[in-house]
């Protein structure tokens, strides 16, 4: 560990970092730093926030909402320094099938049970076990919510006009959008075009100004000044609020609550994924290490606290986190302060914001889905094996044509059959020397015809238990001794210790007698759950010790 990842004092189970870093000792330098970072993810935030609501299906105010609320309570509590939370483009396709099937009431009373469910997991520590969904999961998932995000976003980059809404699934929103194309206008078009081009330029030859922001006030004033007959967020949803809404309960009942619980628990999913990825990218960006289930405590109550205010779900993202931390922020005060001041960009320039062009939200979202789809790592995956290429077209496929649950949940289960199945490969049984030297370890039996030695290796398993008992089975002689050697199993599960067990009893039955040499305390124990007690195997450290032991019974 570094010396700045140090603490002042052992580190508490649910400690927020918050506290951490003022144990620590804050001053005036580092409150001056976490005020220009948090401002600077304030302004990158405030378009996104609005955009990403407005593609969920919600009115740009829960976003804003959703930023506010669920932000300063994720760096409040959280157990990442740097995470900024708030809605998240990995969201829209989630939400906006919510709000279709259940209105906005039920999207809202989903997030709140989200919330508990985050909650939940933090507290019973299962934040460890997020990190075994599979790499080409996390990738295949990620690039089919950027195409459907893109897919979503062409009717008002292009300001298309369909007849009886947008359908929800990919292929008939593709083939609705190519239909309705004679209805574009040539205004949107330009704005949307006019958006994606200057956020280009900005990152190109100042990456280090907040191309979002500039881009959609460039498409605002443009609108304004030529006088062009577009949609703005004024025009489509009125006037913004100046503040936040006064808090209230989600309205509910039992039957309501089974009819989103389904979508509660893919919120969850996907948050605990995002916010815990977003932290990762902090950690490695900043040599600091976050709390894995502090940061899923503190999403839960971001997401209940959400709700109670009108917002949508909330996560951690990865791209205002990472500038959170490349503008220099100290801690998670930096937080705190970017959801005071889009709250101040609320309360002041609430008539303004209803100037900006739907097409440039659109447009900052079609950016959003290119950077989102990874498509490096995808390329790689796609040329790293059979197997991994599989898990990521079903995981992405699935995602775009079915959706989101059915991709990780299929996704998941073909990399862990694919794994199980890689680790059973790796499984060997090999012959070794009576001597317990590894030299002409290859395939050579003991030169004593009464003794055969063998060393299983790997992680002996349910999938490797058939091919290591027929392994055992071929072995042509029929000894008075079998030494087995466990020196390099990691471990050993109850179908392979039923299958050792099968092995002693057929030896037994032909009057040899079996060692097992160097088994670890797990694979010991399990050995022994499975009846292989001292009076019907013999235990022994090295496999020299079992072969002396062996020849001195077969005289």
């Amino acid at each position: 560990m570094t010396a700045r990842a140090a603490t002042t004092g052992p580190v508490q189970p649910f400690r927020p970092k918050l506290l951490t870093v003022l144990q620590e000792g804050y001053d005036l330098k580092a409150l001056r730093a976490d005020a220009v970072a948090g401002l600077t993810v304030a302004i990158v935030a405030l378009p996104l926030s609005m955009a990403i609501a407005i593609a969920s299906g919600v009115t740009p105010d829960r976003g804003l909402y959703t930023a506010i609320v669920g932000g300063f309570v994720v760096s409040l509590l959280g157990g990442s320094r740097f995470q900024i939370a708030g809605p998240a483009g990995a969201f829209i396709v989630l939400v906006a099938a919510t709000v279709m099937r259940h209105g906005v009431d039920g999207l809202i009373l989903a997030t709140f049970l989200c919330g508990l469910i985050l909650m939940a997991v933090g507290f019973l520590r299962l934040g460890s076990f997020i990190k075994f969904i599979p790499y080409p999961v996390t990738v295949g998932f990620t690039a089919g919510i950027a195409l459907i995000i893109f897919a979503s976003q062409l009717t008002g980059l292009i300001g298309e006009r369909l007849v009886g809404g947008e359908p929800a699934e990919f292929a008939a929103k593709i083939a609705a959008i190519v239909k309705a194309l004679p209805t574009a206008s040539p205004a949107a078009m330009i704005i949307g075009a006019l958006t994606v081009g200057v956020i280009l330029l900005v990152r190109q030859f100042r990456p280090q100004w907040p191309a979002f922001l500039i881009a959609v006030l460039i498409a605002s004033i443009a609108v304004i000044v030529a006088g062009l007959p577009v949609e703005t967020i004024g025009s489509k949803f009125g006037a913004l609020p100046h503040m936040l809404p006064a808090p209230a309960l989600p309205s509910f009942s039992f039957a309501k609550i089974l009819a989103v619980l389904p979508d509660a628990a893919a919120f969850a999913l996907l948050g605990g994924i995002e916010s815990l990825l977003s932290a990762v990218v902090a950690d490695s960006m900043s040599g600091r290490r976050h709390r894995s289930n502090v940061e899923l405590v503190a999403q839960g109550a971001a997401n209940i606290a959400s709700s109670l205010f009108g917002g949508i779900c909330v996560t951690g993202t990865i791209a205002r986190t990472a500038t959170n931390v490349r503008a220099g922020a100290h801690g998670p005060i930096a937080g705190i302060l970017h959801s005071l001041f889009i709250l101040l960009f609320l309360a002041v320039a609430a008539p303004l914001l209803g100037y900006v062009p739907l097409a440039a939200l659109a447009g900052v979202l079609v950016v959003v889905a290119w950077n989102m789809a990874e498509k490096h790592e995808f390329a790689i995956l796609l040329r790293a094996s059979r197997g991994d290429a599989a898990v990521l077209l079903a995981t992405f496929l699935l995602t775009v044509f079915v959706d989101l649950a059915t991709g990780i949940v299929v996704g998941f289960s073909m990399g862990a059959l694919l794994l199980l199945h890689r680790l059973a490969d790796s499984v060997e049984v090999r012959a070794a020397s009576s001597a317990g030297s590894d030299e002409g370890f290859d395939a050579e039996v003991s030169a004593d015809p009464d003794i055969v030695i063998y060393r299983i290796s790997g992680a002996f398993f349910f999938g490797a238990a058939a091919s290591v008992s027929a392994a055992l089975d071929r072995i042509g002689v029929r000894p008075k001794a079998y030494v087995i050697d466990f020196s390099e199993v990691p471990l050993i599960d109850s179908s392979a210790a039923a299958t050792m067990a099968a092995f002693v009893r057929r030896a037994a039955k032909d009057g040899a007698q079996v060692y097992f040499v160097a088994a670890r305390s797990p694979v010991l124990r399990a050995l022994l759950s499975h009846g292989l007690d001292r009076h019907k195997v013999q235990y022994r450290k090295t496999i020299a010790e079992a072969a002396a032991d062996a020849k001195a019974l077969a005289a």
